[in-house]
C-alpha cells in the first residue's frame, strides 16, 4: 500500500505527539530570551533557583504558553511537519539526514 505524499490526514500520534514537539522546538526558538534568562537565573541560583527564579520561570511560561495557545502557530507547524512528511514519502529519506549528506563543496 503506497501512501499519498500528499495526502493532509493526520494520525493519532502526529497531532498529539509530533506536531507538538515542532511547536514546543520553535517556541522555545522564540522565546530564546526568557530561555537565556532563566537559565542564567539557574546558574547563578545553584540550589535555590526555585525560589530565586520565580520572575523568569513565570515569564518563560508565559511566552511559552502564548505559543501552545495560538491557533495559527499551530497550523504553522502543522503546515511544516505535512510538508516535512510529504519530502519523506516521495524521497524516503528523513529531514534530519537529508540535510547532513548535502555536499559542503565541490
Amino acid at each position: 500500500m503506497a501512501l499519498d505524499p500528499a495526502e493532509q490526514h493526520l494520525r493519532h500520534v502526529e497531532k498529539d505527539v509530533l506536531i507538538p514537539k515542532i511547536m514546543r522546538e520553535k517556541a522555545r526558538e522564540r522565546c530564546s530570551e526568557q530561555v537565556q534568562d532563566f537559565t542564567k537565573c539557574c546558574k547563578d541560583s545553584g540550589l535555590l533557583m526555585v525560589v530565586k527564579c520565580r520572575k523568569e520561570n513565570s515569564a518563560l511560561k508565559e511566552c511559552l504558553t502564548a505559543y501552545y495557545n495560538d491557533p495559527a502557530f499551530y497550523e504553522e507547524c502543522k503546515m511544516e511537519y505535512l510538508k516535512e512528511r510529504e519530502e519523506f514519502r516521495k524521497t524516503g529519506i528523513p529531514t534530519k539526514k537529508r540535510l547532513q549528506k548535502l555536499p559542503t563543496s565541490m
